[in-house]
């Protein structure tokens, strides 16, 4: 079965915070699309855009969302240098594509949420509700109801990606901030991976019978994080394969940014233990904070073949 790995770079230059594709046939090896160029800019917000996820919608379009965020703008600029400006006066909007085909993207739209008390909106997540028939579209935010401190999840519904609910909690940890959720459905149940800022540091497991929660923690899954440098994983995206395994990315950024990219580990099941695979799997590069989809056959060969005219970079 073929994957699409949706991410971005860490790189020192604008073009390092754009879109960018990889694809495997086997969720293994990995290469990537259109060269290794960013197939998505962002020309609108911060011109940058982070932390991207895809989703196939019931009707077959492809939907694209991301964190409006450029560093190497932003940083030496309007933010001044400080995680905590961008924290709190970071953007109050997601950015979104769509396509039917993987290669031809609408225009870029900014989706705006919340009531203007949230600091910046972090790494959006896509979760199908089928008993609703809609959308919960997830991210992690601060808000102005407690100074901005520590980040919570907060969630919109959508069934259309044209409008959405307005924001609610969707969980928050008692005694730390959390980002990052990525979220599966296995046998019924929703599971969502976390980065917690402390308590632990590093990604924990939470369970719900719903995509909205209440969630419990799945106290198993810390026997994963065991011995790992935890501080230094975050964004946090998984797969199951076709052989039934699932497997779980997690984002490491403990070197420079060339090294830095996803780790892989491999499980039965969601609440199983998951073991580091780093030999089984091979990236062209370091891919950053991002998402995986399975594709077709035909898609997969739409995009190995896919190049952007120089006109359209």
């Amino acid at each position: 079965m073929p994957y699409l790995f949706v991410h971005f770079r860490e790189k020192r230059t604008p073009d390092g915070e754009q879109v960018y594709f990889g694809i495997s046939e086997d969720g293994f090896h990995w290469e990537a699309v259109n060269g290794g160029d960013p197939i998505l800019w962002s020309y609108k917000g911060d011109k940058g855009v982070r932390d991207c996820t895809i989703t196939r919608t019931t009707d077959g379009r492809f939907v694209i969302m991301g964190t409006d965020l450029s560093l190497a703008y932003g940083m030496p600029n309007q933010y001044d240098g400080s995680w905590e400006e961008i924290n709190r006066n970071g953007s109050d909007a997601l950015v979104l594509w769509e396509s039917e085909n993987l290669v031809d993207w609408s225009d870029q739209r900014m989706v705006e949420l919340g009531d203007g008390q949230f600091g910046c909106l972090w790494a959006p997540d896509i979760t199908y509700d089928a008993e609703n028939g809609d959308y919960v579209v997830h991210w992690s935010s601060s808000h102005r109801s407690d100074e901005y401190e520590e980040k919570a999840i907060y969630y919109a519904r959508t069934d259309s990606f044209e409008t959405f609910s307005e924001p609610e909690l969707l969980y928050r940890k008692d005694d730390s901030g959390v980002i990052d959720s990525a979220m599966y459905e296995e046998n019924g149940s929703y599971y969502c991976f976390l980065k917690s800022d402390e308590n632990p540091t590093g990604i924990i497991l939470v369970k719900s019978d719903r995509p909205t929660g209440p969630f419990t923690r799945v106290s198993a899954f810390d026997r994963t994080m065991e011995g790992l440098e935890g501080a230094r994983y975050e964004a946090p995206t998984a797969v199951r394969l076709e052989d039934g395994r699932w497997c779980l990315f997690l984002d490491y950024f403990g070197g420079s940014p060339e090294t830095q990219g996803y780790v892989p580990f491999v499980a039965e099941s969601l609440e199983g233990e998951f073991v580091r695979a780093n030999e089984e799997f091979s990236f062209p590069y370091g891919f950053k904070h991002g998402t995986i989809l399975p594709i077709t056959g035909e898609e997969y060969e739409r995009l190995q073949e896919y190049e952007k005219d120089p006109s359209e970079r």
